[in-house]
């Protein structure tokens, strides 16, 4: 027997859960996002915590007492930040930005910065620093029988005052609150010129310079 239309049983209509769906779907996009963003995070922060590395540097002074010296090592920016620390206990800064050029002189107890451009024998110098592994600090020896010294000497340019926000980023952040001045390398500081302070650093290649500024009568 055939079956009216008027038979069959009620029609059975299917709704999708729009709201349930969306909200999950919001949750799950946001929990990919946080997971991103702490991965992301970490992924920067590791590098730069790795390029860092604290190199202590211990040298006989004049005497024969040994003194220790650090320098950070910052790969990921070619960075070489000395750090000399005197018999008074008074700490000077030796920056030598590898990538621009250029070298930061700040002396202990004084509210100015020397800078000058690097040299052939200042990217030598500062090559095996930025070349050794990344362990985060070590220590190295410079041994005194054998180690050569010498002395340079910088006159300080008259009227070469720099502003320093036209500096890089790692100098601005040494010299904020300084009197920045230009020097060039000299012979000798002259019979009548003044050398008011220098500053002692030794490489691990087992050179240990002095470095005497004065001012140029210019």
């Amino acid at each position: 027997p055939s079956l009216s239309t008027e038979d069959k049983g009620p029609a059975v209509s299917y709704q999708f859960p729009h709201k349930a769906f969306w909200v999950t779907l919001s949750a799950t996009l946001l929990l990919v996002i946080i997971a991103l963003s702490v991965t992301g995070h970490l992924w920067l922060r590791q590098p730069d915590a790795e390029s860092l590395q604290v190199v202590r540097i211990t040298v006989p002074d004049q005497t024969g007492t040994l003194i220790n010296r650090s320098a950070l090592v910052d790969k990921r920016n070619n960075l070489v930040t000395y750090s000399v620390t005197s018999q008074a206990n008074h700490t000077s800064t030796v920056l030598f930005d590898v990538k621009h050029g250029s070298i930061c002189y700040k002396p202990e107890n004084r509210d100015t910065c020397f800078l000058r451009k690097m040299e052939r024998s200042d990217y030598e110098n500062v090559h095996s620093l930025l070349q050794q592994s990344t362990q985060q600090e070590s220590q190295l020896v410079v041994l005194g029988n054998e180690t050569q010294r010498q002395t340079e000497f910088l006159g300080v340019i008259g009227g070469s005052q720099v502003d320093v926000s036209t500096l890089e980023e790692p100098l601005q952040a040494l010299c904020q609150h300084s009197s920045i001045h230009w020097t060039r390398r000299q012979n000798g500081p002259g019979k009548q010129r003044l050398v008011y302070f220098c500053i002692d650093i030794c490489f691990p290649s087992n050179i240990c310079v002095s470095v005497c500024f004065y001012y140029l009568p210019e």
